[in-house]
């Protein structure tokens, strides 16, 4: 991710390296907000637009996915693969699920970007 940042024009300051070393490896789909709130203690002179900006450069260059879930903020998967996710209504947990063949749709005077399928249940921690 830091090369296609670099790639794409962005200068890779301290506070971007940190944004993208958190978020590459979290699969917890967090906000801007959780992400910001994880790195405010290491750089506090991070700005929340910092953090906004990097994620959406990110999904720009395709480096990751946002999506909204029940009406909260925008939350972001550095999982790129074709894939669909589980809700705890519980917790509020989201997690990949693998896709089992890539979904096509066709509908008429529409381009269909992508199909997304969002599973909405209990958590095994919720269940019991």
């Amino acid at each position: 991710m830091l090369d296609a940042l670099r790639a794409g024009g962005v200068k890779l300051t301290v506070q971007r390296r940190a944004i993208v070393e958190l978020f590459a490896g979290d699969r917890t789909h967090p906000t801007a907000q959780e992400i910001f709130a994880r790195l405010t203690e290491a750089h506090p002179d991070m700005s929340f637009a910092t953090v906004y900006n990097t994620l959406a450069k990110l999904r720009e260059l395709g480096l990751c996915n946002d999506l909204t879930v029940q009406g909260g903020a925008a939350r972001f998967d550095p999982n790129t693969d074709q894939h669909h996710h589980t809700v705890c209504d519980s917790c509020g947990a989201i997690r990949d699920v693998p896709a089992q063949r890539a979904a096509r749709a066709v509908v008429p005077d529409f381009r269909v970007r992508s199909v997304e399928y969002v599973i909405r249940g209990l958590c095994a921690g919720c269940v019991t």
